[in-house]
This record gives C-alpha cells, sequence and structure tokens, in this order.
C-alpha cells in the first residue's frame, strides 16, 4: 500500500534540529528522518521512546555466564577432572577462582555479538538488503524530514519551507 509523505531536505544539522522541533510543536508526525551522521538529541525532539537493547544485552550475558558456568563445570569437573596448579578437580566451588576470567570473557562475548545480531535483525538491516534512504545526499552532507500527509500537503510544505529546508517534494512511500 502506498501512502503519501512530504520530504524536506536540510543541509544543516542545527537547523534540522530546529525544524524537527516546530514540526512536532505544530504536532505532525515525522515518519523517518535520515542523515548522514547521528546528531545528538535527535531522538528526544522527534519524540521516540527509549530503546531497549541494554536490556537484551544483560539478558544475553546472564545467557554468556550460565553457558560459562555449565560448559566449565562439565569439561573441567566432569568430563575430564585435571589437576592443575595443585587445585583440586572433584568440586566447582573450590575451582571456581580460578575459572571467573572464562565466565567474565563469555558473558561479555554473548553479549556483545547477540547484541549486535538483536540490532541488525531489530532494524532490519541484513547482507545484501537494498538501502532505503530515499535521497543519495543524505549519505553525504544532507538531513532528511519525512512527514506523512493527511490532506495537508500545502500548510505542511509552507510549514517546512519557514523551517529553512532547501527542497520540499511529495512522493508515494510503498509502506
Amino acid at each position: 500500500m502506498a501512502s503519501k509523505v512530504i520530504q524536506a531536505l536540510y543541509n544543516d544539522d542545527d537547523v534540522l534540529m530546529h525544524a524537527v522541533k516546530k514540526v512536532r510543536a505544530e504536532h505532525h508526525h515525522i515518519e523517518e528522518v535520515y542523515t548522514p551522521f547521528p546528531v545528538h538529541g535527535l531522538d528526544k525532539a522527534m519524540g521516540l521512546a527509549d530503546t531497549r537493547i541494554a536490556i537484551t544485552s544483560f539478558l544475553y550475558g546472564c545467557l554468556g555466564l550460565t553457558v560459562a558456568v555449565v560448559m566449565m563445570n562439565y569439561i573441567m569437573i566432569e568430563d575430564w577432572p585435571q589437576d592443575i596448579g595443585g587445585k583440586p578437580s572433584f568440586s566447582y566451588l573450590e575451582n571456581m577462582p580460578a575459572f571467573v576470567p572464562i565466565m567474565f570473557e563469555l558473558t561479555v562475548f554473548f553479549a556483545a555479538h547477540l547484541m549486535v545480531i538483536t540490532f541488525y535483525l531489530r532494524s532490519r538491516m541484513w547482507p545484501f538488503k537494498k538501502a532505503e534512504n530515499p535521497d543519495k545526499r543524505t549519505t553525504d552532507d544532507h538531513f532528511l524530514m519525512e512527514i506523512g500527509l493527511h490532506d495537508n500537503e500545502n500548510e505542511l510544505a509552507d510549514l517546512l519551507w519557514e523551517t529553512g529546508a532547501v527542497e520540499v517534494k511529495v512522493t508515494e512511500k510503498e509502506s
């Protein structure tokens, strides 16, 4: 289903921030903003909710810690116990101080790798996916704000020109 959107192009991130705040103050819904680099505070200005990726990172770290504990208990205590450096090998708790570095490393490994995979899947960015940016200039030096239209094209275009847009156009967007 295609819907009409209006796209405003800006050439300065400060002008873009001012425009986003003004458009939000006029109670228009900003669909997306495309920028060539991260703009500090843009997510707050757009009214986006905080990300929950930190929660998933914690859960992935817990998973890594669990895998490390189970793996070391099986390998070093049950399957093939070895006397390394005079340490007793018949109890996990007696050997735990030696296992702390492995537990830490696997916690960080699982959290980092699974968090990156989650981010890419959540952002729908996978290998060989065609780029979705509507204007190639947004990868170089321009900023694009995309707003959904609801029979208010002229009013919205005037507002965007007031905010300092260098180009305003109406296009069809596939959803």
